[in-house]
């Protein structure tokens, strides 16, 4: 596996949205989508955290939008865009960090203070989404991993089934590599906070944000 800035994310992004859904009864941090389904399923069981899951997606617009918006003004005032957008997200993550330390075992997702800390957790990942489309366009998602899947099966397909030019070949090659560095992380960091969470609940979302560290540090190389 090639460590590279999107591989980092992708692996934080595993790792933040399955300890998220553990420790907040079922909210997606980074795919945010899928909380129609758990809002559907929570409407249904009379299960909590319906607030958390209604207001996911509003949020994780919203920070985009407001990313956006933001990166234009940033070289004006002196700040690297990448740098300070990948501050920005430490910063969320770390706020929720806190906060999830502090509130303990959730029982209830839909006190304040659980709904709060899911929303910094959904505002770090929806930076990185943006991060991932502005600034990494050529690379593989680093949060959703369906359509970097569909990709990888139709490229192993072409390449069993032949008849691929030299340069066609050596690009699917190329493109399966990057994708399934980026797939093999976040898998990996899904099981890291599987894992984690299991043991030692609220106190493993320490990890996300020394893990933001890496790519930030990477970036530097990156961006003057």
């Amino acid at each position: 596996m090639k460590f590279s800035v999107p591989v980092f994310l992708s692996l934080n992004a595993g790792y933040v949205d399955t300890a998220g859904f553990l420790a907040l009864q079922g909210l997606f941090t980074a795919h945010v989508t899928g909380n129609f389904v758990t809002l559907g399923a929570a409407l249904v069981l009379g299960t909590s955290g319906i607030l958390a899951k209604l207001l996911a997606l509003p949020v994780f617009c919203v920070v985009i939008l407001v990313t956006r918006l933001l990166a234009p003004a940033l070289p004006r005032l002196g700040l690297p865009v990448l740098r300070t957008v990948l501050w920005l997200k430490l910063l969320l993550l770390a706020a929720g960090a806190a906060m999830a330390i502090w509130i303990g075992p959730v029982r209830d997702a839909g006190q304040p203070a659980a709904v709060v800390t899911g929303m910094l957790l959904v505002s770090a990942m929806a930076i990185q989404n943006a991060i991932s489309r502005i600034h990494l366009g050529t690379a593989p998602p680093t949060t959703l991993m369906t359509g970097t899947t569909t990709q990888m099966m139709i490229d192993i397909a072409d390449l069993l089934r032949g008849g691929l030019q030299d340069e066609q070949r050596a690009a699917a090659r190329a493109r399966l590599g990057r994708m399934g560095a980026n797939v093999g992380a976040f898998a990996l960091g899904c099981a890291g906070g599987a894992l984690l969470f299991s043991q030692f609940r609220m106190d493993c979302f320490v990890v996300p944000p020394l893990l933001a560290v890496i790519p930030l540090t990477m970036a530097e190389t990156r961006e003057p």
